[in-house]
Formats: structure tokens, C-alpha cells, sequence
């Protein structure tokens, strides 16, 4: 369900606290303004030229959320790629009902350039078949993986046969065969190109992975990027909005814009999941304030 109205503001009062927030970013006094380390930005006369980085969502942010809620979200966080799943009814694996949203979310002007995180744990034939199929009908190219490496034959052997991208995302300390970036790029090396790598920041830091280093070594074969900051990377339950944390938000960025990246950095809020809105919002409000120090205009881009 919605908050109440007695518990959230006004969206108008939102989106004036949101750009306070990005203000604060672009000119390096994010602490001030959103209780977090100073912004790594720094002002800079803009340059006119629009962002590089392309924002999109992870549906799972708003799982407990309806499509409609999502989409309404959408449009009012200026955001309108999503990396969906089937959460909710945000994208059912029943075909008839995947058609029914993909019919609200292009009526909504969303695009959908992700599936996942979809999770290939098995050498299941059918499984994974139908995993590709579902990725397939709703014309997505990229799906986004929590896998196992005895999954990877398989995936790679329909990663032939549909011509759909596979981005194997790393999971941190806690996982045993993926906790950082350069683990996936070590297994799937001599691998189809068309598998690589979902870059998930926190868990990457976590994982004691420089961030920079590892957007370089993945190169060509980084897919896409899910972002989210922490307070601390001593444990897996200290993440905040993008901002109040640790995480080298301006140094990501400038790295990304380096390779040339040409996909999405996809927020994935993972906390608050009964009220993510004001989260979510602060979130693109930060990083957009720092494209804008970095002389970029953010304004109109998604």
C-alpha cells in the first residue's frame, strides 16, 4: 500500500527537498544537506553537453508496490528505464499477463532494458529455457544473473541460440563463487562475449573490490551497473541513500564515462522496502548533483 498521508510529505515538498539535496551535491556540500560524507562534485560552470550516465530502477526497489505504483514512481522521479522482474505483477511470467505490462509500462513511455535479477543456480535445461523466453517475449536483450558456475554452460549454449545478453552480477563476501567483480570476469573469460558482468557497488566494496579498477577490467563486457551507497562495508545491513554513505559516487561516474559505457546505472534500493520513496528520490537527487558539478545537465535526462 501507499504511506499514509500523514507520514510522507507533500510531492511538492519532496521535489523541493530533492533539489536542495542535488544542489548540494554539485557544489560539494551534500553533508550538510543529507547528514552524509562531503560530496565527492565540485562545482563547475556547466557545459551544456547532456549526461553520459543514463539512470534507470530495479523494480525490485518497489516489490512491495504494484505496477501502477511503480509506474506512477517512475514518472515522478523523471526515470523511465527499468530493470524489471517478476515482483508483484511488474512483469508476470504467465505470457498473457507479461503483455498486459508491457502494454501499461510502454503506454507509460518506460522502457524496459533489463530483466533480473533473474537467478540461473542450476543446470536446469527447461529452467533456463524459459527464463530466455521470458526475457524474449518482452523484446529485452540483457538479463541479469545471480549464477552459479554450473549454470554457465548452459546459459552460454542459449546465449547462442537467442542472441540475449547475460550479465552475471556479483554478490559479495558472503557468496561462494562470485563476491566480487573480477571472480565473474575470471569465469567468464572464455566465455561467449555476449556474457558479462552486472557490477553491484556495494557488494564490490564489500568485497574489498576498487571500484574503479573493476569498471576498467570489465571493460566492453560491463552490462550494467546496479548502485546503492553504504554507511559502512563492515555489514551487509548498512546501506542508505545514495549520498549519506561512503561510496565514490563522482569517481564511479568518471570512470564509466572513461570506457565509454553505453548502458544503465541502475539504482537498486534494497532497504525500506515498505516506503522507499523518499530514499529513492534523495538517491537520483545526489547523483544527479554530481553530474551537474561535473558540468553536465541532468535535468532532462533519465
Amino acid at each position: 500500500m501507499f504511506p499514509t498521508m500523514k507520514n510522507r510529505s507533500t510531492r511538492r515538498n519532496l521535489l523541493q527537498s530533492f533539489a536542495l539535496v542535488a544542489a548540494g551535491a554539485a557544489t560539494g556540500a551534500g553533508s550538510a544537506l543529507v547528514g552524509g560524507t562531503p560530496a565527492r562534485a565540485q562545482a563547475l560552470a556547466a557545459s551544456g553537453k547532456p549526461s553520459p550516465i543514463r539512470f534507470g530502477l530495479t523494480s525490485d526497489t518497489f516489490r512491495n508496490f504494484s505496477r501502477a505504483q511503480l509506474i506512477a514512481y517512475m514518472e515522478q522521479f523523471n526515470v523511465y528505464s527499468l530493470n524489471c522482474k517478476d515482483v508483484k505483477d511488474h512483469l508476470p511470467v504467465d505470457p498473457v499477463l507479461e503483455m498486459q505490462a508491457l502494454e501499461d509500462y510502454a503506454s507509460a513511455g518506460i522502457t524496459l532494458h533489463a530483466a533480473g535479477v533473474i537467478a540461473f543456480l542450476t543446470d536446469d535445461e527447461a529452467g533456463i529455457r524459459g527464463k530466455f523466453e521470458y526475457a524474449r517475449r518482452a523484446g529485452i536483450n540483457l538479463i541479469v544473473a545471480d549464477s552459479a558456475p554450473v549454470a554457465l554452460p548452459r546459459i552460454e549454449a542459449f546465449v547462442h541460440e537467442y542472441d540475449i545478453r547475460v550479465a552475471i552480477r556479483n554478490r559479495g563476501p558472503e557468496d561462494n563463487f562470485f563476491p566480487a567483480p573480477i571472480d565473474v570476469l575470471k569465469a567468464i573469460k572464455d566465455l561467449d562475449p555476449r556474457i558479462g558482468c552486472c557490477i553491484d557497488v556495494s557488494q564490490a566494496a564489500r568485497a574489498n573490490a576498487n571500484l574503479a579498477d573493476a569498471i576498467h577490467a570489465a571493460g566492453p563486457r560491463l552490462y550494467d551497473i546496479h548502485v546503492n551507497d553504504l554507511a559502512s562495508i563492515a555489514g551487509k545491513e548498512r546501506q542508505v541513500a545514495v549520498g549519506r554513505g561512503t561510496l565514490p559516487f563522482r569517481e564511479i561516474f568518471e570512470t564509466l564515462i572513461e570506457i565509454n559505457y553505453p548502458g544503465f546505472v541502475d539504482l537498486d534500493y534494497e532497504i525500506d522496502p515498505g516506503n522507499p520513496i523518499i530514499g529513492v528520490a534523495e538517491s537520483y537527487a545526489y547523483m544527479r548533483g554530481v553530474l551537474d558539478g561535473m558540468g553536465y545537465l541532468t535535468r532532462t535526462a533519465s
